[in-house]
């Protein structure tokens, strides 16, 4: 098979699979949930066995216990799902308001540039989707996480389709 062919499909999948999730925004929000939790497991697993392996000792009992945290946060997660939800849409929230203040200000920094206009409105619609997540918590802590993972999806796909399309046209040079 050849390497644009490959790429086709990956691209057609993951539009798919977009599609799926946003149909289904609470399955695959769970779904996120439940890979994260796996994903803190596994690492924390790492990384104790890296703070056990280590030479100094100040630092290797840094590792244990920072690898124990985030090994029980794994567990909180895939034993919790909805609990473990909640909390990752808490820190999207904080994290695109803070986004959005930095680049705010980033703006007003950048005044006299003709960058400010888009750093403006950029910053001022991450603090606008903030907000309207934590007004609306109750109701997008449960699927904002598989919207957020179907868009990604659909934009990969896409993305995915259009470089398969490139390397074709450039084999055929």
């Amino acid at each position: 098979m050849k390497q644009w062919t490959k790429l086709l499909l990956l691209g057609i999948l993951s539009l798919v699979f977009g599609a799926f999730a946003l149909g289904n925004t609470v399955v695959a929000t769970l779904a996120v949930t439940t890979l994260v939790g796996a994903l803190f497991l596994i690492s924390g697993g790492f990384q104790i066995a890296a703070g056990l392996t280590g030479d100094s000792g100040s630092a290797r009992i840094f590792s244990v216990v920072l690898g124990a945290l985030m090994a029980l946060l794994g567990l909180s997660f895939l034993l919790n799902p909805l609990e473990g939800t909640i909390s990752l849409t808490l820190l999207v929230l904080i994290l695109l308001a803070a986004s959005g203040i930095v680049r705010l200000i980033l703006a007003f920094r950048m005044r006299s540039t003709r960058y400010f206009w888009p750093m403006l409105i950029t910053g001022a619609l991450s603090v606008l989707l903030a907000a309207y997540i934590g007004s609306n918590f109750a109701v997008a802590s449960v699927s904002l996480l598989g919207i957020l993972m179907g868009v990604e999806l659909l934009f990969n796909g896409a993305g995915m389709i259009a470089l398969a399309f490139f390397v074709r046209t450039m084999s055929q040079r």
